[in-house]
Order: structure tokens, then sequence, then C-alpha cells
């Protein structure tokens, strides 16, 4: 799309049916276009105007209708160069943060969390995914002691996942045998890549560790279960019925539904990085089933590095400066809730 060069009226009118459409569901007519505008212009006038943005492909007007809805590219416009920032509000703030602190301490339980205060406060479908420890480094292991011949194995990583496994021994377990495991399992893995502890590793580990390896048999199984559980980014979703309520999605919500259940789909799709929050309207998405659909999406870093991401998926008709500042605000928390996590010593 060549670059649109719009006159400062159109700008204001155009932005006005945006927020006009957003706010009430109904196609903008010219008089109540002006009842809105900060500027005094006849209904004529805005009439002219409103068809010349129609023409130019920003507005479209619906067949049983005499009012305008924006089109997709009118969307994009508005987003990238007429859209007011909205700071999110000390209250927003205080109740956002109070939603998150009851589940700091646990990365899943932090995201799923989340996931549930968006679609709350959206009336959306809102996704958030944990970090992946497929490009990180094991930070440590940790060994607790769960009953007389169980114990659990903690595995920390450096994008700020900790995966866990509970694992039975042959024998009773005290804390002077976990601290061997501790000790063996740290000075093997501390620091490695969590793609490189493979079942070839680890019998590389064991055979290395002579009679001993049959006494740590089990523990060496966790390790690799809890590793590759580690590699895994999970999804947390909430109010996917949300959108059975908007009539615009009405065609395309069973088929929005069948694209939400699959993980691996939307993972890639919310894997597109962009220093700022990213809007992607309708067909920008590259998905048919999103075609009348907006999804917002805002990448968490954990420790300074990309780790996952928070999104909202709903229709185009949406509050975008509200929904944006909301999640630039949750991202922002979520990284430093992560980033302390990882940084907390077990």
């Amino acid at each position: 799309m060549g670059r649109l060069e719009l006159s400062e009226r159109k700008k204001k009118i155009l932005a006005a049916v945006v927020e006009l459409y957003v706010a009430t569901g109904e196609p903008v007519g010219s008089k109540a276009l002006c009842d809105n505008l900060d500027f005094a212009v006849s209904s004529a006038t805005v009439r002219n105007e409103m068809s010349d943005l129609a023409e130019m492909g920003l507005l479209d007007q619906p067949h049983t209708s005499a009012g305008r809805v924006p089109t997709q590219m009118g969307y994009r416009v508005y987003i990238d160069s007429l859209m007011k920032k909205k700071p999110v509000t000390r209250e927003e703030k205080r109740y956002l943060d109070s939603q998150l602190l009851s589940s700091a301490y646990d990365p899943e339980k932090l995201l799923d969390g989340v996931s549930r205060v968006m679609a709350a406060a959206t009336r959306f479908a809102a996704v958030s995914t944990t970090p992946s420890g497929r490009g990180a480094n094991i930070r440590a292991i940790q060994f607790v002691q769960t009953s007389r011949r169980t114990a659990m194995v903690i595995l920390m990583t450096s994008a700020g996942t900790m995966k866990t496994r509970v694992f039975h021994c042959d024998f009773d377990l005290s804390q002077e045998i976990l601290r061997v495991f501790f000790r063996v399992f740290n000075e093997k893995l501390a620091g490695m890549p969590v793609s490189e502890v493979t079942p070839a590793f680890i019998q590389n580990m064991a055979a290395s560790m002579g009679e001993m390896a049959i006494l740590m048999s089990s523990a060496f199984m966790a390790v690799l279960d809890v590793a590759r559980d580690s590699m895994q980014a999970e999804i947390c979703m909430e109010g996917q019925t949300n959108l059975l309520f908007y009539p615009e999605l009405s065609l395309t919500a069973r088929r929005m539904m069948d694209f939400l259940a699959h993980a691996d789909e939307l993972n890639r799709l919310l894997e597109q990085r962009s220093k700022n929050v990213k809007v992607l309207i309708g067909d920008e998405t590259g998905r048919p089933e999103l075609k009348d659909s907006s999804v917002v999406i805002s990448r968490y870093t954990v420790g300074g590095k990309d780790a996952g991401a928070l999104a909202i998926i709903g229709p185009m008709r949406m509050n975008y400066a509200k929904v944006i500042a909301h999640m630039e605000y949750l991202s922002d928390a979520v990284g430093k809730m992560l980033t302390e996590l990882m940084d907390y010593d077990f």
C-alpha cells in the first residue's frame, strides 16, 4: 500500500469514524459524526469527505445502512498514525498488579492468571505462552525429598522456566544422598544448553558414574523428562467463548475456535517479533480463519531475552489504544516477575 496523503480534516474524520464505530458497533452517519467532531463543519462536507475516504479504501458502506464503517486499511491507518495513546490509569495498574501478585511465584500460574485478567478486561480471547527453554541454558537443578522414597527434581533455566518431576527410588532417601545428587547433576549440567540433555547424553553421563549410576537411575530419567518439558512453550488461553458474542464474527467464530485449539499453529502466529506491541488486522494474520479479526501481540522478555508472548484475539472493532496500553503494561510486569523468579536462589 502506497503512503496515503490525508488532509488534517480527513484524518480527524477517519479517526472519529473508527472511535465511534468501536464504541457503538453501529455504522457511523454524517450527523452522528458532526456531533462528535471538535471543529465546526456541515453535514454535506462530512458526507463528501466520507465519500472520498471510501474511494481511498479506508471506509466501507454496509449495504443495509447509510452509515460507514472502517475497512481493514482504515483501521491500519488509524493505528499507525492517528490513534492517541491511552496510558493505563493508576487504578487500573493497582487492579492488574493485585490480580498477578497471587501467582507471581510460579511461571505457569502467573501466565494462566495473565490470560484470565486480559480476557476479563477486554471481553475477547486472551492467550499467553510460557517461556520456551529451547535456546536456554540450565541454571540449576534442585532436589527436594517428598516422602521416604520419593523426591522432586526442579530444573530452572535461563529463560525463567521451572519444571518439576517426582521420582521414586528403591531405597530410603536422606538429605545426604540428595546433596550428592545435587552436586553430581549441577557439576555436569549447570550452564549447558537444555537442548543438549538428550537420552544419549544421559546414557553417557550414567556410564561415567560406574556403580553409582544404579542408585541414580530414576533421578537420571526424571532429569531427562524435566529437560524435555522445559523445551516446550505451553499456551494458556482464556475467553474463547467471548468471541461468540460479536455479531461480526458470527460467520467465522467456529473456524476461529478450531484454529485456537491448534497450539502449534497459534504458537507460530505469536512468534512474530517486534519491539513494540504488534497489531495484525484481518488478512495480515495470514490465516483465513482470522480474516474478520484482529490479533494484538506483545512479547515479554526474561533477563533481557525474548521469552514469550501475550496476545488478544477479537473483532477488528476493538479499542486499540486501551488494549495496546494494557498489553504493554502486562508484558512488562510479567517479564519483571519472571526475571525476579529466575534470579531467586533456591
